[in-house]
């Protein structure tokens, strides 16, 4: 029987583990107990924080494991890559998951092969803006799901938002961009050897500025062809700069509403928010899951897209409370796959965490609610 290591246990990991018990393979999970919701459905469970790589190294040797992998937890990348890395089993490269996991090293990276992308600068002691047209766009260089994230339109709140954002930064640290208007979309890719399949472009809805706390997603996208070719050539740009050569990768990207593609940031992971755990298999049929956990394990099969479904997730705030009665009589509609109310009482949306539950849906045209 083959050995899976799991990095991460909270409920994004579920889809994962549960996949990999289907397919025959023995789980082994690492993470700190606390919200360790797989912790009753892995075969084993190891109370090691997700970022203490030499231990996980340590007992991953022990173990014996066949492959490593996560989705959808961009903490959890830099360990996987450094464990795989020191046993030779199928990852990208531990330097790689760092500028993967940077969003100031992937500005770099992404300048350096000619992505499009916002101009930057990171927020050190002695930063200058000159040059810079307002608004701008603050943020942590090393967390996702909307964390720190803020919108800034003049020079006197600038400060406000880099404190702000560096208390949500694991290091301290925050990049300042130019903030590109236009709609958001991300692409979902799962790479063999350094060629990259293109599985789904997603559209996102946000709350707006200044949080923009992603509110729903919807696939396949409505943009037209000639955007999504663009598209297409900037994700493959992205991935190569950023030396993405394995498994899931979620990229997200602007539209201008001149049609010009801006690189956003790309993450060497599956996307949250349901997006490469459920919504790609409902739209394409492809089984993206299993596809992470064969790579993982050293195997590859050329993704086959059998369905042509239109598949989405609602989110549950206050921005959103409209969908609460669709989530409560979501017995009574066929096309609701699954949904769930986390905290009844409804929270306006800072981050990703303020939401208290969500909608997921496959459907013959896209569902609007």
């Amino acid at each position: 029987m083959k050995k899976l290591a799991i990095i991460g246990a909270s409920y994004l990991q579920e889809p994962l583990v549960l996949k990999a018990k289907e397919m025959g393979v023995e789980t082994h999970c690492f993470a700190w107990e606390d919200g360790a919701t797989c912790k009753q459905l892995v075969d084993y469970f190891y109370p090691i924080s997700i970022l203490e790589k030499e231990l996980i190294l340590e007992k991953c040797v022990e173990i014996g494991i066949d492959g490593i992998t996560s989705i959808a937890s961009d903490s959890a990348v830099p360990t996987i890559c450094f464990v795989a890395e020191k046993l030779g089993l199928i990852s990208n490269s531990y330097n790689s998951a760092l500028v993967a996991t940077n969003k100031f090293e992937m500005r770099r990276r992404f300048s350096d092969f000619d992505v499009n992308s916002p101009q930057y600068i990171i927020a050190n002691n002695d930063y200058s803006l000159v040059g810079f047209r307002y608004p701008l766009i603050v943020k942590p260089t090393d967390r996702s799901g909307s964390r720190g994230v803020m919108k800034v339109v003049q020079k006197d709140d600038i400060e406000a938002a880099v404190k702000r954002a560096q208390l949500e930064s694991f290091s301290n640290q925050v990049i300042i961009e130019e903030f590109i208007d236009g709609s958001e979309i991300s692409v979902e890719s799962i790479s063999w050897n350094g060629i990259h399949h293109i599985l789904a472009i997603t559209d996102k809805i946000t709350t707006g500025e200044p949080y923009f706390v992603e509110l729903e997603h919807h696939q396949p996208t409505q943009l037209n062809t000639e955007i999504q070719e663009k598209v297409i050539i900037e994700t493959q740009k992205a991935l190569t700069a950023l030396d993405i050569k394995f498994g899931a990768s979620h990229a997200e990207f602007k539209i201008t509403e001149s049609g010009s593609v801006f690189a956003i940031e790309v993450g060497a992971r599956m996307g949250g928010d349901f997006i490469g755990s459920n919504l790609v298999q409902l739209s394409t049929g492809y089984d993206f899951v299993q596809g992470v956990i064969d790579i993982a394990l050293g195997s590859f099969e050329i993704p086959v897209l059998k369905e042509n479904k239109y598949s989405g997730v609602y989110f549950l705030s206050k921005e959103t409370e409209n969908i609460k009665d669709y989530i409560l009589n979501s017995e009574q509609n066929t096309q609701i796959i699954s949904s769930d109310i986390s905290d009844k009482e409804l929270h306006t949306s800072q981050c990703s965490a303020d939401r208290s539950g969500y909608l997921i849906y496959q459907s013959n045209m896209k569902m609007n609610l």
